[in-house]
This record gives C-alpha cells, sequence and structure tokens, in this order.
C-alpha cells in the first residue's frame, strides 16, 4: 500500500475518532467512547506505516493540517461551532501550508 494511501486512511480515521471523542461526553457513553479509541488505533497504525517511507515532519505536518481542517468543519457544521474571520484565515493558513509542502517541498524523501 502506498505511503499516500497509509496517511490518507490516518487521517480520516484521526478526524472520525475526534468526532467520536467530543460526542463521547468525556468518556462517558461507551458506543462513541469505543469508537474514538478505535479510529486512533488505526490512525496510529496507518500513521506509523507511513513514517516508514515519508519523513516524520511532512508526515505529520500532512497529518495534522488536513485533520485540523476537516474537524473544524465538522464542528462547523455538526456541532454548531462557530468560526470567526481570525479562525477561518488561520485554518485557510494551514490549508495552504500542506499544499505546499505537497506541491513544492523537496524534503519527500528519508
Amino acid at each position: 500500500m502506498s505511503q499516500w494511501l497509509f496517511l490518507a486512511i490516518a487521517i480520516l480515521a484521526e478526524v472520525f475518532a475526534t468526532s467520536m471523542l467530543k460526542i463521547s461526553s468525556g468518556f462517558t457513553r461507551l458506543l462513541p467512547s469505543a469508537c474514538s479509541i478505535f479510529g486512533y488505533m488505526i490512525s496510529f497504525y496507518c500513521l506509523s506505516q507511513t513514517l516508514k517511507t515519508m519523513p516524520v515532519g511532512i508526515a505529520y505536518a500532512v497529518w495534522s493540517g488536513i485533520g485540523i481542517v476537516c474537524v473544524s468543519l465538522i464542528a462547523w457544521i455538526k456541532f454548531g461551532q462557530k468560526l470567526d474571520l481570525a479562525a477561518i484565515a488561520g485554518i485557510t493558513l494551514i490549508l495552504m501550508g500542506v499544499l505546499v509542502i505537497n506541491l513544492f517541498s523537496k524534503s519527500m524523501t528519508n
């Protein structure tokens, strides 16, 4: 499996796990709590597989950056979180940073 597929699965699992963490109400609800733990396990496993062939700084920047953007969108849509102009600007800069890394960085090899 390619490093990018592992990274994509890691990101999706982390976003799912974080969303379930919110729904778990501090680990007081069993099913969302179990889903959160399971999601983080999948995420960290896939991230560890990504790190076999991708530099940790690049992988973590992409994993966390895209995760932040996705979780923020889910929080806005599903949980009614308000995003002010500063939050939107910051999230946009994070997304731009991920794009710059992927499009222009020569650091993709170990």
